[in-house]
């Protein structure tokens, strides 16, 4: 999954191109007082169609996904709260202990009645992009890693070295690098990590070990 291929300027139908351009204008309306954010946003959506393109990912559904991955960030931490339990978002554990977590899956489950024509793969991406799962499709992977890399980010050791790795090695693999790296910030920060995070390391690190074991066989 996730072969590299050259990456192509990206032509978006009128139609696509319609709903993005609203989608960017709704989305400056809702950070209207987070202009941080809204920069983030919009570069995240550049960097994740152009990562799209390279990987062989749908390059419009990576853009759409860009634009709305933190519309939620308008909300304060005590909002965000309030909304992920009125929405019934339980993960085990205080929500107060990860609530940096709850911003993709409140706009998971509230966007797609303002933008029915976008798929589940996107709402699905959005709402792990800060989490991720043990089952990361493609799309999943493409958000994730252009939330982390994307050039307004500063230039970290471990955020050149993703960087750097675009299009030399497999999705997959770029996806780990940045995964693996945001946890060790998480610890070397001496934060809260998250329990679902251990497991979805787990899973994902003895895939990749059978896989491994399986080109060596």
């Amino acid at each position: 999954m996730g072969k590299k291929k050259r990456a192509e300027k990206v032509r978006f139908s009128p139609e696509q191109e319609a709903l993005l351009e609203q989608m960017r204008g709704d989305l400056a309306i809702q950070l209207e007082k987070k202009p941080k954010r809204l920069a983030h946003s919009l570069s995240v959506a550049r960097t994740a169609e152009r990562l799209a393109a390279t990987y062989g990912v749908d390059p419009f559904l990576a853009h759409a996904a860009g634009i709305l991955h933190d519309w939620e960030k308008a909300r304060s931490t005590s909002e965000q709260l309030a909304r992920a339990r009125e929405l019934g978002i339980d993960l085990g554990v205080e929500l107060e202990l990860v609530h940096s977590l709850l911003h993709g899956m409140i706009a998971a489950r509230t966007l797609p009645a303002r933008y029915p024509e976008l798929p589940p793969a996107v709402w699905h991406a959005i709402a792990v992009h800060t989490s991720a799962c043990a089952e990361m499709s493609p799309l999943d992977e493409v958000l994730f890693v252009a939330d982390g890399i994307e050039p307004l980010r500063p230039d970290t050791p471990g955020i050149e070295r993703s960087r750097s790795l675009v299009g030399k090695v497999p999705l997959d693999d770029l996806f780990w690098e940045s995964f693996v790296g945001g946890i060790t910030y998480v610890l070397e920060g001496g934060r809260y990590l998250y329990p679902g995070t251990i497991e979805v390391y787990n899973a994902l690190a003895a895939r990749r070990a059978g896989r491994a074991a399986k080109e060596k066989a």
